[in-house]
């Protein structure tokens, strides 16, 4: 068996500013996006609310995982988080 990780969708502030992400560690991931760790556009754009993760078995599985909502709309992406995280 694979280790687990994690696919997630952060926001600058209520569904303004969209970014998905893979982590085999989210925590740590978060945390990194959070404190500025890495520049990058999570640090350009201030995304650091998680509002969205989907945890997977194996990292082939994860990786497939990321690229589906990164291909969506944005509205697509905006009813899945809705549905899973509605505050």
């Amino acid at each position: 068996m694979d280790k687990q990780c994690y696919v997630y969708i952060l926001a600058s502030k209520r569904n303004v500013t969209l970014y998905t992400g893979f982590t085999g560690a989210l925590t740590n991931g978060i945390w990194q996006h959070k404190n500025k760790v890495a520049d990058g556009f999570t640090k350009g754009y201030r995304v650091c609310l998680l509002v969205y993760y989907e945890i997977f078995g194996d990292t082939r599985e994860g990786i497939r995982g990321e690229k589906v909502p990164k291909r969506w709309r944005r509205t697509w992406k905006i009813v899945l988080i809705e549905a899973a995280n509605p505050g």
